[in-house]
């Protein structure tokens, strides 16, 4: 039965087929993926065979049975969703780099639609943020070099270069016609956290989840304390443009709000296949006001932080949805050759809500705004001839007002900034009530 079924294999498909034969015969793994209709794989092998070999011998330019296998893996896993992908070594190495917060490139991240390189966010400080790149940007080529149709990871390929160097990039931007961006690669050095002082209201900034944003988190809340002798008022936590990250340092952020609960799950393809991460006490503002910006750019990780703090109340959500990438990619390492990004699972927020194509909706919407001073005549009744002057009745001074220049801060912020201040107020009147 073996030796004819071999026989078969090898006039249908040639050499390869054979080897891939062989490899089942050897590898449990490979043999169980097709227990479940074994007649059927086989002829779905042979037909791979058949294709691989009349491209071998009828295609116009010569290719490498390596470029042949490579393309035939990337575009079954390209087929399963924008996520993902085949890394060969080289990429595999490169990605491992990137988690540690230090690499070389533009500065953005992107995704794949429709065979386009979409922006998902460019993040803080690097070539592509400095650039004007803008989340849902589609970056159509690279050196007149068309991108649309490649697999993702060679149009990475092609955005990276030697640092220093210049690239050019087209951009789509919704119905505008296409335009030209100039911009120098660089090593990107992400500064995950940031933060200052609006008001009395403590400001964090997280660009992007990487290893140094737990304990950037922890020295910028400190930091903040020490600044306003603890006196903030509130916080908000800013997650706008924020394509994610690690997922452990977002469990951790979130972790760092809440006293208890469940923070995320996953659940994969079987109903025994999935995980849970709870918080652990201990709430690092200990109880203050908690507002959390997010926008079309904020993705994954940034969601999942989000989505545990709105569904624990801890904080109240402002902005834009969310992008809605809520699925989990395995990287699954392939000796001598690389890696796979396979999507595995997908994010579920505390109340069982999936995260995926839905994202995160704002518990109050705020759309992106440019502040404008307007000037106006302001007439009041100090400024009546005759009026009464208020001092010589002993009544208090008003209090000047260390409100920060508008033009300075962007609204969804100053917004922010304004609820801050007026759970402040609320609460100060409800403790003067009940005393």
């Amino acid at each position: 039965m073996k030796v004819t079924l071999v026989n078969k294999v090898i006039s249908r498909g040639g050499l390869i087929l054979l080897a891939l034969f062989v490899f089942w015969l050897a590898n449990p793994s490979f043999k169980d993926a097709f227990s479940g209709d074994q007649a059927d794989a086989y002829k779905q092998l042979a037909l791979f065979g058949d294709v691989f070999q009349r491209v071998k011998t009828s295609y116009v330019e010569e290719k490498t049975d390596q470029q042949l296998i490579t393309s035939a893996i990337n575009g079954m896993l390209n087929s399963l969703d924008p996520h993902s992908s085949f890394l060969p070594e080289e990429n595999y190495k490169k990605m491992r780099v990137e988690t540690s917060g230090k690499f070389g490139g533009l500065g953005v991240e992107i995704t794949s639609e429709n065979g386009m390189v979409k922006v998902v966010s460019p993040i803080d400080d690097t070539p592509a943020f400095e650039a004007g790149l803008q989340t849902g940007d589609f970056i159509i080529e690279a050196n007149k070099e068309s991108l649309i149709g490649l697999p993702l990871d060679e149009a990475v390929e092609l955005l990276r270069g030697p640092i220093g160097s210049k690239i050019v990039v087209t951009i789509q931007r919704g119905q505008d016609e296409p335009f030209d961006v100039a911009i120098i690669r660089d090593e990107i050095k992400i500064r995950s956290v940031r933060s200052e002082i609006f008001n009395d209201v403590g400001y964090i900034r997280i660009s992007k989840f990487t290893e140094q944003t737990n304990p950037g988190l922890i020295q910028a809340v400190n930091d903040l304390n020490k600044e306003s002798v603890n006196k903030l008022k509130g916080y908000v936590l800013d997650l706008r443009n924020n394509p994610g990250g690690l997922l452990t340092q977002s469990i951790k952020v979130a972790d760092a709000f809440l006293e208890e609960g469940e923070i995320v799950s996953t659940r994969g393809r079987s109903g025994s296949d999935m995980s849970h991460a709870y918080a652990s006490e201990g709430d690092i503002i200990e109880g203050k006001p908690l507002v959390v910006l997010i926008n079309s750019g904020s993705a994954s990780a940034s969601e999942i932080v989000a989505g545990a703090l709105k569904d624990h109340k801890r904080a109240i959500i402002m902005g834009n949805r969310s992008f809605g990438k809520g699925s989990v990619q395995s990287v699954i390492a392939m000796p001598g050759h690389g890696a796979i990004r396979l999507t595995t699972a997908l994010y579920y927020t505390p109340s069982g809500v999936s995260i995926q194509s839905k994202g995160i909706l704002p518990d109050i919407e705020v759309e992106l705004a440019r502040i404008e001073e307007i000037n106006d005549v302001d007439v009041r009744e100090e400024d009546l001839k005759g009026a009464i002057d208020s001092k010589k009745e002993g009544a208090e001074e008003e209090q000047s007002n260390d409100r920060p220049k508008q033009s300075e801060i962007d609204f969804q912020l100053a917004r922010a900034i304004d609820l801050i201040h007026g759970i402040s107020i609320f609460n100060n009147v409800s403790a003067e009530k009940f005393q």
